[in-house]
């Protein structure tokens, strides 16, 4: 998954392919320093507008917009909608779908991947408090 401030609002209609069934990111433009490509779900695929190459994909125009575009958005959204708490903000995102990666495949180095970490670690701490059954039955000793 990409960070939004920076990985998602610089997105350029260049990064994704032809079917736009993935969107491939230069390592030079991302926190890990490591190419990054990452599959496109369809319900975000049915929403996409394809523009020129060189347009950034929420601009619509080769400059992107400015560091607090999502930051901004995200405020004006949650004046709107006062049952999102306070405290939750985009990059609160990153961490549920870490953590629905995980619960979907089990796997930590699958999760590691999807989100850039250079470190299990670092992706261990988005599972910190997450209660998980991790044994089957099938696992436990026979009698």
């Amino acid at each position: 998954m990409l960070r939004p401030h920076r990985e998602v609002r610089l997105l350029k209609w260049r990064d994704f392919n032809k079917e736009l069934t993935y969107v491939s990111v230069d390592g030079s433009r991302v926190k890990s320093k490591r190419n990054r490509i990452m599959p496109i779900p369809e319900f975000i695929k049915k929403e996409l507008v394809v523009g020129d190459s060189d347009d950034n994909i929420f601009s619509g125009r080769p400059i992107e917009f400015n560091d607090d575009y999502f930051k901004t958005l995200w405020s004006r959204f949650k004046k709107k909608h006062p049952e999102i708490g306070e405290q939750t903000t985009i990059y609160s995102f990153r961490h549920s779908g870490a953590i629905e990666i995980f619960k979907r495949t089990g796997s930590i180095h699958k999760l590691q991947r999807a989100m850039g970490h250079s470190s299990l670690n670092v992706s261990l701490t988005y599972l910190r408090g997450l209660e998980v059954v991790e044994l089957k039955e099938e696992d436990m000793p026979m009698v």
